[in-house]
């Protein structure tokens, strides 16, 4: 049996867009929620955030929906990474958080919107953790939080289990994320999934033989998507790169030529001190061979001065 992967954007929603009780399981296994704010249920909304001011920008996410006490939840698949993703996922939480305004409502009703957003990509590359958690605290005190946006980034490349046998949820849905690359064809589950009824349902939604031809065709094309976006990228680095050694080369040719003429500036001048004090040295020589022949004339040193300019006490 072939399963797919479920990080494609047909089969991420398949799962977790259409089965309430597996986004449930999904969420409240990465959510940072404690046991008593467990989700119970939810209902799904349209993942088009269509702005309250018609000239603001659309948006849509793979999936958005909301338990009985009104919190929101947002969860995205974000196979390539870009340096707005984060700015994105605050604009469409914040946009989820602002809608939920109504006429004469007072702002103590809003409730909180939780992002869940998984990255198959390394972002951070300064740290080894691959959970990150933002939220509004105080600076000074980070006990101190104002409620209303939980913003949760997961570097799925960067999560690898302790062990293997390691049977918490959170553990198997991550798993479930980053091992299933749609490339292997499988005899049966593995026990570790198959032994989890949340993870041994959405394997069999994984099953290759349950899509019709149209989506598979949507499958591939959403793949064709992202190797062609990892070329671009991959090219727009190389391009870079290249751009970058030749404007260090550049730069280095320049500061060798600008050494070079500082040198030839400094033998410029060296060379015209030189020659001024050579010029010096001659014209001292020639007036002592002066002084020397009006001596021998018998002319005296103040007469010899006078006519030669030179200071007669000297």
């Amino acid at each position: 049996m072939r399963y797919l992967d479920p990080k494609n954007d047909l089969t991420f929603k398949k799962i977790f867009g259409e089965h309430p009780h597996l986004a449930i399981s999904l969420l409240n296994s990465l959510l940072p929620i404690n046991d008593d704010e467990l989700i119970e249920s939810i209902e799904y909304l349209s993942p088009q955030l269509t702005p309250i001011i018609p000239i603001f920008k659309d948006s849509v996410v793979d999936v958005r929906c909301k338990d009985k006490k009104g919190r929101q939840f947002v969860v995205e698949m974000q196979m390539l990474w870009t340096d707005g993703f984060k700015q994105r996922v605050l604009f469409n939480s914040s946009k989820a958080y602002v809608q939920q305004m109504k006429v004469k409502q007072t702002y103590d009703l809003l409730q909180p919107v939780y992002a869940l957003s998984f990255v198959n990509e390394v972002f951070e590359k300064e740290t080894s953790e691959f959970y990150h958690h933002y939220s509004m605290v105080c600076n000074h005190d980070t006990q101190l939080k104002i409620e209303g946006l939980e913003l949760i980034f997961i570097e799925l490349p960067k999560f690898e289990p302790k062990n293997l046998v390691e049977k918490r949820l959170n553990i198997l849905w991550l798993r479930f994320l980053k091992e299933m690359d749609g490339q292997r064809e499988l005899a049966e589950i593995p026990a570790d999934f198959a032994n989890c009824p949340e993870i041994n349902e959405a394997f069999h939604y994984l099953e290759e033989s349950s899509f019709n031809e149209e989506e598979l065709n949507y499958y591939n094309r959403y793949w064709d998507n992202v190797n062609r976006e990892i070329t671009i990228k991959q090219g727009g680095f190389t391009e870079g790169e290249r751009y970058g050694l030749q404007l260090a080369q550049i730069e280095i040719d320049e500061a060798k030529a600008r050494e070079k003429e500082a040198i030839a500036k400094e033998m410029v001048a060296k060379a015209r001190e030189e020659e001024a004090l050579a010029k010096e040295q001659e014209a001292k020589l020639q007036n002592q061979k002066a002084i020397e022949l009006l001596l021998s004339l018998g002319m005296d040193k103040q007469s010899i001065a006078e006519k030669l300019g030179l200071n007669p006490n000297n």
